[in-house]
């Protein structure tokens, strides 16, 4: 009796030990837990400080990807979900839409506040363009909330009323001011000749600044690198990549065949391709008239939507720009007609920009390449021409943009010598030599440059050109590449064959 008691009791102490042991663990186990949630919760809103704090330091707000350029650690959608948050508990606030989306820090107070600050610093016009009284009538208009304006549709009496060489959308004064800033020294030369010149500063120039006009976040140095070097900027979307090289080779579209592009189908439907390579929702509608109704974001305006009358209006349009004998005139008026039709399902703003370079390049003119142009301020103007038909805000800016292209590239102006008669006579020869060789680098390449010559150069300039060829070559770096249509790799591989010979 009394051992069984004992066992009893053994069972009892042992048992009792080990509800202790448990019960140690389970506390041990939730300050764990605890401390571990803590931590983790601690590096949650560590995250939600950190993009709180960028916002309250923008007073005019930044844009998701502008936040995203700042905190390239943190997930984007951990930060849209610690947004989303932030505005549920009135830290912040948004106003705008998809990517013109921004968020305000919660010191303005009240959305309406933020608004209008926002509209105020980044949506209105700055202060240093100048506008005419008309434009100013134009700005107030567009600035009223899109319920407050009335909707309208494509306005065929708009073209129809264009009478090429007697209407102008630019006066003879402005027209005189645009040619005495733009001309070069080469403006008697062939067409082409100063955009080829310089086309691999005007390839970075014009790629960047109307890829940023789209909200395109790279920067000018990024652009340099991704088009001289095929380097990919880091952070940065495929999207902004694509629309970046595609400048590049719609430029390139039109430098390089300036004697047989023009204001022809061809042309637009090949230009349009190139911008809009692997942007598209749709592959079929790169390259092709638009199939179907588009709306246009933050407009009231509605572009055509059947084919047949885009068509129709597209073959008026392009019949009166060609009559056009004015380089700026030709030049405005497509920045104005192409877009406001919609001819393609997207990317016309971007053809329009491309196109109204092409009478310029022509001329040897300074090109228009949209350096420093607010991309709220084109917005606006563009929105004025869509919902009003009126070009007077677009045309301010077309003159304040050339205005302050031709500053940049004025240096360029000054110091463009003229260009050598055969370098010029045989050019694409020389393109295609220096092509040929560089891509057989195990070839021996005076064979090579002497064959090409044999062929396709006249016998009393043959020696000319062989010379220039070889010039080319010794000077060959990656920041040329681009003109002969070579890759870096291939330009590499040629220089290691060159050092192993």
């Amino acid at each position: 009796m009394q051992k069984t008691t004992a066992i009893r009791c053994g069972f009892f102490i042992s048992g009792s030990v080990n509800m202790a042991l448990i019960g140690i663990y389970v506390v041990y186990r939730a300050i764990i837990v605890a401390q571990f949630s803590k931590l983790r919760q601690r590096f949650r809103m560590s995250t939600a400080i950190k993009l709180l704090t960028s916002i309250q330091a923008s007073q005019a707000g930044l844009t998701l990807a502008q936040l995203m350029a700042q905190h390239q650690d943190v997930p984007r959608r951990t930060a849209q979900r610690w947004i989303r948050q932030l505005i549920s508990d009135q830290q912040m606030t948004a106003v705008g839409e998809g990517r013109a989306r921004r968020y305000f820090a919660r010191h303005y107070q009240s959305p309406v506040a933020a608004a209008a600050v926002y509209v105020r610093e980044v949506d209105t016009f700055p202060s240093f363009i100048p506008l005419s009284a008309d434009s100013r009538d134009i700005v107030a208009y567009i600035d009223q909330p899109v319920e407050a304006r009335k909707p309208v549709g494509y306005q065929r009496e708009f073209l129809d009323a264009y009478q090429p060489n007697q209407s102008w959308y630019l006066s003879e004064s402005l027209r005189r001011q645009l040619h005495k800033i733009g001309k070069t020294a080469v403006a008697e030369s062939p067409a082409g000749t100063y955009s080829r010149a310089i086309l691999n500063r005007l390839l970075i120039d014009l790629s960047w600044a109307s890829s940023r006009l789209e909200g395109n976040t790279y920067s000018r140095l990024d652009t340099r690198e991704l088009i001289e070097q095929g380097k990919v900027a880091q952070g940065k979307g495929t999207i902004e990549t694509q629309m970046i090289l595609n400048h590049k080779t719609a430029i390139e579209l039109l430098v390089e065949n300036i004697a047989s592009v023009g204001f022809n189908r061809y042309t637009l439907m090949n230009l349009h391709s190139a911008l809009s390579e692997n942007l598209m929702p749709n592959p079929s509608d790169e390259g092709r008239i638009r199939q179907h109704a588009v709306d246009i974001g933050k407009s009231v305006y509605r572009p055509l939507s059947a084919s047949a009358q885009i068509e129709e209006a597209l073959d008026i349009l392009l019949d009166k720009v060609n009559q056009i004998n004015d380089p700026f005139e030709q030049s405005f008026f497509m920045m104005v007609q192409l877009p406001y039709l919609q001819s393609f399902a997207d990317v016309n703003k971007r053809t329009s920009r491309l196109a109204a370079n092409l009478p310029l390049f022509r001329a040897n003119l300074c090109p228009l390449t949209f350096l420093d142009v607010p991309e709220q301020a084109y917005s606006r103007a563009t929105l004025g021409l869509y919902e009003m038909t009126r070009v007077e805000l677009l045309r301010d800016l077309y003159v304040w943009a050339y205005e302050r292209s031709t500053q940049e590239y004025l240096a360029i102006k000054q110091n463009l010598v003229e260009p050598d008669p055969i370098r010029l006579a045989w050019r694409d020869v020389i393109r295609e030599a220096i092509r040929d060789v560089v891509r057989q680098p195990n070839a021996d390449a005076f064979s090579v440059i002497q064959q090409i010559a044999l062929e396709k150069v006249a016998e009393e300039s043959r020696s000319g050109v062989q010379a220039l060829i070889v010039e080319e070559l010794r000077r060959l770096h990656e920041g040329v590449l681009a003109r002969y249509g070579l890759r870096i790799s291939e330009f590499e591989a040629w220089k290691a064959g060159q050092a192993a010979s």
